[in-house]
């Protein structure tokens, strides 16, 4: 196993791997053991009690961080006429049709975090499907980025909606925002993830639903959370 830098060491040592921490306290611990020298993005790991191997234990869905997430998203829309100039309204960073499908195409250009598109343009993106799948960059109605309701879907976008899905091994991995972020922020932030995640929760799942949840900085250790004082915060946030 390759040895920590000094940095991790050091910041790994505040943090008790034995226990299981209060929201409140795992959001303070999270920003005092982000020590690089970037602003690193703190990341919510949940081990769900789920098998993605069948179609109606797949967890995925959407939520608005009421944060943002600190970063500026690049959002391109594939639209035309009416539908392109309320893209453009709304602040998207690209917008076009043909053009930008025979860009990416040609170049395999993708220097965009999202892409949105109409539903009457779906046939021809469609086509773009073994260069943006792999990329997460395709388009899909689960996710609110095949509609007609363009400018919405821009605005959610630039204010911090973020799309979750559950791996392979059961874990939905998710941003929610940055060590600069006040505790407060970070905590909101997290509680909305939570409840969307909750809400996700599949009909086939019995017992507990969450087994487990690690907080973490890009260069940091992770600290785990109570998952009970976690689904605490996130029904006192939905009632």
């Amino acid at each position: 196993m390759a040895r920590r830098g000094k940095r991790y060491e050091d910041a790994a040592k505040l943090v008790d791997r034995t226990r299981l921490y209060d929201p409140e306290e795992a959001v303070r611990l999270v920003k005092a053991v982000a020590r690089a020298k970037f602003d690193e993005t703190v990341e919510v790991a949940l081990r769900l009690a789920v098998d993605p191997k069948h179609a109606d234990q797949v967890v995925r869905g959407t939520v608005v961080l009421p944060h943002g997430t600190g970063r500026a998203v690049r959002v391109l829309v594939f639209a035309k006429g009416d539908k392109a100039k309320e893209a453009e309204a709304a602040g998207a960073d690209y917008v076009g049709a043909e053009d930008l499908i025979q860009r990416i195409q040609q170049e395999g250009w993708t220097e965009f975090d999202v892409a949105v598109a109409t539903p009457d343009l779906m046939g021809q993106v469609g086509r773009l499907g073994r260069i943006l799948g792999p990329r997460g960059l395709m388009p899909n109605p689960k996710a609110g980025t095949v509609t007609f309701d363009v400018g919405r879907a821009v605005r959610e976008i630039k204010a911090g909606k973020i799309e979750f899905r559950v791996d392979k091994a059961g874990i939905v991995h998710a941003p929610i925002g940055k060590a600069s972020f006040s505790e407060q922020a970070l905590l909101e932030n997290f509680a909305a993830l939570l409840d969307a995640v909750v809400r996700a929760r599949p009909a086939a799942v019995k017992g507990q639903y969450i087994r487990s949840i690690a907080l973490s900085p890009t260069m940091g250790p992770s600290v785990r959370v109570d998952p009970a004082r976690a689904a605490a915060l996130a029904a006192g946030r939905a009632a």
